[in-house]
């Protein structure tokens, strides 16, 4: 990793404080020829996620979830959009997360949970490091319905596809959503659907 960014902080204002911090941040940032500059940026933190792809590489089948999304919506997307089974840390680790959120939103238990890499989603905008992982699962895994958390608003369709029926969706904008294009991507370039 490289040094941190040569930056002063001037201040730091709280915009919002709600179901997110959103902060207005000016500072000082010296240029990569040595002059400074002072630049204000606004900075969304809801908090780190992880998010999962589970696969059966015996029937080549991955789980994903449709749900809707508010700001896709007010972006013009009609809203429900097909992803894979994400969630906030909320104060746990990564694995123990993405556990109970498969287990939530798709009704899946998964025993064989692998962390593949984590990225900024977003960094020009919003905090959020996503760590992301991938797990084997069978039918006899299947141990709910799932659907997500009815008291925290989710109302999710669990969907299983194909892996390559999924890949297809992305040419044709049935899947947009970028972490999951990354999973499927992965599963299918690491070879993980060979038995």
């Amino acid at each position: 990793m490289s040094e941190r960014a040569p930056i002063r902080i001037r201040s730091v204002e709280i915009l919002s404080d709600d179901w997110a911090l959103l902060t207005k941040t000016t500072f000082d940032y010296r240029r990569r020829d040595g002059t400074w500059e002072t630049q204000v940026r606004q900075a969304y933190d809801r908090g780190d996620g992880a998010v999962i792809l589970p696969y059966d590489p015996g029937r080549g089948t991955v789980l994903l979830a449709r749900q809707f999304r508010l700001p896709a919506y007010v972006n013009g997307h009609p809203g429900h959009l097909v992803e894979a089974c994400a969630g906030l840390l909320d104060g746990d680790d990564p694995e123990s997360c993405i556990r109970r959120e498969a287990e939530e939103e798709l009704g899946c238990r998964l025993s064989d949970v692998r962390r593949v890499f984590e990225v900024f989603m977003s960094p020009g905008s919003v905090t959020e490091r996503l760590v992301f992982f991938v797990a084997r699962y069978a039918p006899v895994d299947r141990v709910a319905q799932g659907g997500g958390m009815a008291c925290e608003g989710e109302d999710i369709e669990v969907l299983e596809l194909a892996l390559d029926d999924a890949l297809a969706m992305i040419a044709t904008g049935g899947i947009i959503d970028g972490k999951t294009i990354m999973l499927l991507q992965h599963v299918k370039l690491a070879g993980l659907m060979k038995v």
